[in-house]
């Protein structure tokens, strides 16, 4: 038996992943749950699971609590992903600089006029504090990558507890403006090109410009073991790395090696 909990981003694959290595080895059973990456990182740190999905890295503080409890977090990359910046297909607004989805987020900017859009007000959606998405995206987009920036989400902002809230609110609301894992947009969201500076080039999330580094909100999707993983979790993310990579793409999150052309 496996455990496996954490990320909300890392959970649908780690679902499938997990469903088709139990078909290929029947005496495996591996329990997959999420809870958000602070969940799975907590329960590595308690000796609870074999396995912690993150979609950020572990803090120093946390790898400091580990060690207290004489566990050395060992990190695997299993997947990457695109942060898709999401609004209503209504929405007429079709690229955005990081510079103006900070300062929507910090509530500089609150209506869609103020990014060339609808005489609307901005409805802000994000995940909760302790999904590391929200995390990335607190630091890489709200506070621009800056270690000295302490801006904080607007106190408007809507948390939503799923990246499938987000996108069921984005959906309904021609307001809302989200951000989800690419593996969790639907063809009735509209993804917005982002743009690193107002000279642009405004790209769209997707395997390609991950690959090629050209769409700014792009992360690695991580696991963590308990020490270096022996027997059959390391078979498993062995498993994970190489074979378990068609799953990433079905899925439409992004494989760690670029597809050949």
């Amino acid at each position: 038996m496996i455990q496996n909990t954490g990320s909300d981003t890392l959970v649908n694959l780690a679902l499938a992943w997990a469903e088709r290595y139990m078909t290929l080895n029947p005496e495996v059973r591996i329990a997959v749950t999420g809870g958000g990456s602070g969940t799975g990182i907590a329960s590595l740190i308690n000796g609870t699971v074999q396995i912690a999905n993150a979609s950020r890295e572990m803090s120093k503080e946390e790898i400091a609590l580990a060690e207290k409890n004489g566990i050395t977090p060992v990190r695997f990359t299993v997947a990457l992903d695109a942060i898709a910046v999401i609004e209503n297909p209504a929405n007429p607004v079709r690229g955005l600089t990081l510079r103006q989805i900070s300062d929507m987020y910090t509530g500089k900017i609150t209506r869609w006029t103020g990014v060339e859009g609808d005489e609307r007000p901005i409805v802000l959606l994000s995940r909760e504090s302790n999904s590391g998405t929200y995390v990335y995206f607190l630091d890489q987009v709200v506070r621009l990558g800056d270690s000295k920036n302490k801006a904080l989400f607007s106190p408007e902002t809507l948390l939503m507890p799923s990246s499938e809230g987000i996108g069921s609110e984005v959906r309904q609301n021609p307001n809302a403006i989200g951000y989800d894992g690419l593996g969790y947009v639907t063809a009735d969201q509209k993804m917005v090109a982002v743009a690193r500076t107002d000279a642009g080039p405004y790209v769209l999330p997707s395997a390609v410009s991950v690959h090629d580094s050209s769409y700014p909100i792009s992360r690695p999707l991580y696991m963590y073991t308990a020490g270096a993983p022996s027997g059959e979790v390391k078979k498993y993310l062995d498993w994970i790395a190489k074979d378990g990579q068609g799953i990433v793409t079905e899925l439409g999150f992004v494989p760690l090696v670029e597809a050949a052309k």
